[in-house]
C-alpha cells in the first residue's frame, strides 16, 4: 500500500499553516492534524463480536480520507456489556487478528487509530436500530443488563442487576484485559466509554446511581468506580500510549450529573494518567431535553479545558472547515470529532484543507482528485 503524500505546494508551504492542521502530540503519538473521526456503532457484527470487512471499509476510508485520527465504534469489554448482539467486541484473544487488520490498513494510510472500550451497564441487551431498537428480551437472544443500581433506563426496561464488589472487580478486569488486547491489536490510542449513558457514565450520575455503599452518595463515592477503572486500564498500558476518556458534561435532566461535576472528574483523570477528555454530554435518561444546534457543547470543552487544565476534543454538529479551524485557533479544544459529517462525506479532512488552504493527506491514488499545485 503507498504511504499518502502530505508535501505541500510551495505556495501553500509559504502560508501560516491552518491550526487544524498542525500536528498534536501525546506521549509517544503524534497526530498528523487535528481531525478525528468520532466512534459511531455500526451493528454490523455477528454475535461473536468480530470486526467485519465492513469496518476496513468504515474506518479505511476515513483514513484515506485524511483524518489525523480513526476511533473505532463502542467496543464491547465483555458479551453482557454490549448494547446489542452486533456490537464491536474485544473480550476475547480472538479478537485481536481481525482489528488488527483494520489497524494496519488505517497505519498505512498516515492516520492513527484508536479503540473505545465501553460497557453498556443498563442500556445493554438492545435490538439493532435498523431492527425498531427497544430491549431484546432474553427469549429472543438478550440478557440481564448490570448497573450500579436496580434502576431501569426507562418505563418498561428490565431492571438491571446492581453490581456487587465481585462484579465491579470482575468489570475493571475486563476492561484491562480489553486494554491488553487493544495494545496486542496494534491501537495507537485507548479511549474508555464514560457517557452516553453507559456503565461507568451510570456510576457517575446521581440519577442512575442510588447505592448506599462507598460507590454511591457523594461526588467522590459516585466517582470512585469509574476512576478504579481508569486507574487500573492506565497501568496497564504503555506509558507512550495517550488514554483519552469519553464524557457526558450534562445529563441534560434536573438534578443529574453536570458541568460542575465533570470539571471534578476531569481533574482527578488528568491526576490519574489521562490525557485528553472527549467531551459529548446526554444519553443518561430518555427524557433529556438537549438544545442540540451547532457547537452546542463545544463550551463544556472550552470550560473542562480552562477549569481542569487538560486538552479536550469538541464534538457535536461541527460541520465546516472553518467551524472547526475556529475552535481550534481559538483555543476552545485541542482536538474536533466529526461523527455524522464523515458518514456524509468521507474525505470531509481532504476538502477542508483544500478551503484552508493548508496541505491534505491525499493518498498517491487519489492525487489525480488532488487540487493543482501552484
Amino acid at each position: 500500500m503507498t504511504t499518502p503524500s502530505t508535501a505541500p505546494s510551495p505556495a501553500a508551504a509559504s502560508r501560516p499553516a491552518a491550526q487544524l492542521f498542525t500536528s498534536l502530540t501525546q506521549r509517544g503519538l503524534t497526530l498528523r492534524n487535528r481531525i478525528a473521526m468520532s466512534p459511531m456503532c455500526q451493528y454490523s457484527c455477528a454475535a461473536d463480536g468480530m470486526a467485519q470487512d465492513w469496518h476496513l471499509v468504515h474506518l479505511g476510508s476515513r483514513a484515506s480520507g485524511g483524518v489525523g485520527l480513526v476511533i473505532t465504534e463502542a467496543s464491547a469489554v465483555s458479551a453482557a456489556g454490549r448494547i446489542s448482539p452486533a456490537d464491536l467486541g474485544l473480550w476475547t484473544d480472538d479478537h485481536i487478528a481481525p482489528l488488527a487488520r483494520l489497524t494496519r490498513f488505517i497505519a498505512s494510510q498516515g492516520a492513527a487509530s484508536a479503540i473505545q472500550l465501553a460497557h453498556a451497564g443498563r442500556k445493554a441487551s438492545r435490538r439493532i436500530p435498523a431492527a425498531g431498537g427497544g430491549v431484546l428480551p432474553p427469549a429472543a437472544g438478550g440478557w440481564t443488563p448490570l448497573g450500579p443500581s436496580a434502576v431501569a433506563f426507562a418505563a418498561g426496561d428490565p431492571i438491571p442487576r446492581a453490581l456487587d464488589d465481585e462484579g465491579l472487580a470482575a468489570v475493571t478486569e475486563d476492561f484491562v484485559a480489553a486494554a491488553r488486547r487493544a495494545v496486542e491489536a496494534g491501537f495507537s490510542l485507548v479511549e474508555l466509554h464514560a457517557a452516553h449513558g453507559y456503565l461507568l457514565h451510570e456510576f457517575l450520575s446521581p440519577l442512575s446511581n442510588q447505592r448506599t455503599d462507598a460507590y454511591g452518595g457523594s461526588l467522590a463515592n459516585r466517582l470512585r468506580f469509574p476512576l478504579e477503572v481508569v486507574r487500573a486500564v492506565r497501568a496497564v498500558l504503555p506509558e507512550a500510549m495517550p488514554l483519552w476518556v469519553r464524557v457526558s458534561a450534562s445529563d441534560w435532566a434536573a438534578g443529574g450529573w453536570d458541568l460542575a461535576q465533570t470539571i471534578s472528574f476531569a481533574i482527578e483523570l488528568r491526576q490519574a494518567g489521562v490525557d485528553l477528555i472527549d467531551v459529548s454530554s446526554g444519553g443518561l435518561v430518555p427524557n433529556a431535553v438537549v438544545p442540540a444546534e451547532p457547537l452546542y457543547q463545544v463550551p463544556f470543552a472550552t470550560a473542562i479545558r480552562r477549569d481542569a487544565s487538560i486538552a479536550t476534543g469538541a464534538v457535536g454538529l461541527i460541520t465546516t472547515a472553518e467551524q472547526a479551524e475556529s475552535l481550534i485557533a481559538g483555543g476552545d479544544a485541542d482536538i474536533v470529532l466529526l461523527g455524522r459529517e464523515l458518514l456524509r462525506s468521507p474525505s470531509w479532512a481532504l476538502q477542508a484543507a483544500e478551503r484552508l488552504g493548508a496541505a491534505g493527506a491525499w493518498p498517491a491514488q487519489y492525487t489525480r482528485a488532488a487540487p493543482p499545485r501552484r
